[in-house]
């Protein structure tokens, strides 16, 4: 909106050209983010409360959850929020693929908003059925991945890009559709599934922006992309803004988020973000990146399918309760001493996502 703004004003007033600057655009998406969720945070967990929308713990679950019972839940919503409104105030509003992520991030988040509805205003236990949730996923998934196949104007926007060396990447072809299907939804999943303690899923989420952001903006500059043998996707710099609205929102909401929490993001926040993350990978073609840079999320994910899979087969559990950091807890771990250390893992693997970018 405003890059619209102060490309007309530069025609009377030559201070204006530096809003043109996506580097500065991203940074003010960052505090305008910020501002916005520790503006809205304090009213929001008021109306939550208000009105009774409180999380539900599981009584057979780590003790120490019991005193969480109640706390609101769905801050998710003021995320959202705060990227829409930075997202749209500072990027550029004729790209594709703003309005992609935009579509994304909303489009799960009502699916998550709807599933905490039902949970905590309807009050059905398990909130939307799982096959009607996975559908409603698989939609959006599925049409986000054939418009980005549809609409590709070179080759490199559909090829896999093996990290580590140079010029190595797969056609992939029709298979890109099946590919960007399975990031988004499993992103998406990923998150929900690593919800589970103050800040646990926020921080890596902040960090994995940030990252995916300097790699949107290189993707987005043909010299930088060249010079770093890395595919040139026209259009993709401008998503730096969005990634860095997340940024700003989620440091935002961890002000209040962060141990002991006065209030969780619900499905409607970590449904929406792992799918905005998931398909701003596929959109800068660094999926396999992204998997390494999300490993905890992956680990969460990886932990309950093991679960499930051993009990259903042998009867009996490889962890003491799944997704993992449970399992942590569980063990005597205390739980900001869990967060931390994915925290940590986290930025370790943020960083070895990024030597990609040079170790080809």
């Amino acid at each position: 909106m405003l890059v619209w703004l102060s490309g007309w004003l530069a025609n009377y007033f030559h201070v204006f050209h530096v809003f043109q600057y996506l580097t500065l655009r991203a940074i003010l998406g960052t505090l305008t983010a910020l501002a916005l969720a520790l503006i809205l945070g304090p009213s929001m967990i008021r109306q939550l409360s208000t009105r009774h929308m409180g999380q539900v713990v599981r009584d057979d679950g780590p003790q120490s959850h019991l005193s969480k019972a109640g706390t609101p839940t769905m801050g998710g919503t003021f995320i959202i929020i705060s990227i829409l409104f930075s997202t749209l105030l500072w990027s550029d509003l004729s790209n594709r693929y703003v309005w992609l992520v935009l579509a994304m991030m909303l489009g799960f988040g009502a699916i998550g908003y709807w599933d905490d509805y039902r949970k905590l205003v309807l009050k059905h236990s398990r909130g939307m059925p799982a096959r009607q949730k996975y559908l409603f996923q698989s939609l959006l998934g599925l049409g986000a991945a054939i418009y980005l196949y549809a609409s590709a104007k070179l080759p490199s926007e559909t090829q896999l890009l093996i990290p580590f060396f140079k010029h190595m990447s797969v056609t992939l072809g029709p298979l890109f559709i099946l590919l960007t299907y399975f990031v988004i939804v499993g992103s998406s999943n990923a998150v929900n599934l690593t919800d589970g303690l103050d800040g646990l899923a926020i921080m890596p989420s902040v960090m994995i922006s940030g990252a995916l952001g300097i790699f949107a903006y290189v993707a987005g500059n043909i010299q930088y992309a060249n010079y770093l043998a890395i595919p040139y996707v026209p259009g993709a710099g401008e998503i730096i803004v969005f990634c860095g609205a997340l940024v700003g929102a989620g440091l935002g909401f961890l002000w209040f988020n962060t141990y002991p929490a006065q209030v969780f993001m619900g499905d409607v926040g970590a449904l929406a973000i792992g799918a905005a993350l998931g398909v701003i990978a596929v959109i800068v073609r660094q999926e396999i990146v992204f998997f390494l840079m999300s490993g905890i999320f992956v680990l969460e994910t990886v932990s309950v399918i093991l679960q499930v899979g051993s009990f259903k087969l042998t009867g009996k559990r490889i962890f003491k309760m799944a997704p993992i950091h449970h399992h942590f807890e569980l063990k005597g771990w205390p739980e900001p001493r869990v967060i931390v250390r994915f925290w940590i893992i986290t930025f370790v693997l943020v960083l070895c996502g990024l030597a990609t970018l040079k170790l080809r």
